[in-house]
């Protein structure tokens, strides 16, 4: 999972929301050099793409991520 922010001053509350989801063994927070390799640039393209399509899944809460994840588990057992 790649998350880009805009304001810094959400690392530390972006960091407390993940590590509330189970499964998550680590957050790590590194700085963007800039340097977007075609690959990358070809997988956001799809993002973006299949995000116009709302082809993709939003939750706007820990709460609501984690019953996203649960409901995996539920589906598909390792």
């Amino acid at each position: 999972m790649i998350v880009t922010l805009e304001d810094n001053a959400m690392v530390s509350e972006i960091k407390k929301a993940l590590k509330l989801i189970r499964g998550i063994a680590s957050v790590r927070v590194t700085r963007a050099d800039n340097s977007i390799t075609p690959a990358l640039r070809r997988s956001m393209k799809k993002a973006r793409e299949e995000f116009a399509k709302g082809e993709t899944i939003s939750c706007h809460t820990p709460e609501e991520m984690q019953k996203y994840f649960d409901s995996l588990g539920s589906v598909a057992k390792y």
